[in-house]
């Protein structure tokens, strides 16, 4: 079942983000700590309906994995963007559909918000890169674009 998040899945989430090892911030932090930061960030996400954090919670209860999704107001499409910041599923729970489950959660949700696009960045290294997940699922890679940061410290 996915459903939006609530204070009580801070814990879960902060479990899916330990296992994933990729954030050597989160690695490197205890578990309590962990647990906080989520908490306060979907206390913020929760704040508006400008953010929303779904997550794919099996019948026993535990989180297998969540999304995190911004609605965007952009000045220049048809409608609003709807970028998927966050797709993250327990390496268990991979392989099994709960990640197709997800993104067809935010798609309804996006049509519902009238929506005329959804986009997201998938890193080129990732299992699910590799694999095809997002193309399988019928999103499309855009050749002609370049995903550029600048970090702030």
């Amino acid at each position: 079942m996915v459903r939006e998040a609530i204070p009580e899945d801070a814990a879960g989430i902060a479990i899916v983000l330990r296992e994933l090892g990729w954030f050597e911030h989160i690695i490197s932090e205890p578990e309590t700590v962990t647990i906080q930061r989520v908490l306060q960030r979907l206390q913020l996400c929760n704040a508006d309906q400008s953010h929303s954090v779904y997550v794919a919670e099996a019948s026993d209860g535990h989180i297998m994995g969540y999304a995190g999704v911004h609605w965007l107001p952009t000045l220049y499409m048809k409608g609003i963007e709807g970028y998927v910041s966050e797709l993250f599923i327990l390496e268990d729970e991979r392989d099994q559909g709960v990640g197709t489950l997800l993104l067809d959660h935010i798609q309804l949700e996006a049509r519902n918000r009238g929506c005329y696009r959804l986009s997201l960045i998938n890193m080129k290294g990732r299992e699910s890169y590799h694999r095809q997940f997002y193309l399988k699922n019928g999103w499309e890679e855009r050749e002609n674009a370049a995903n550029f940061v600048l970090f702030l410290r």
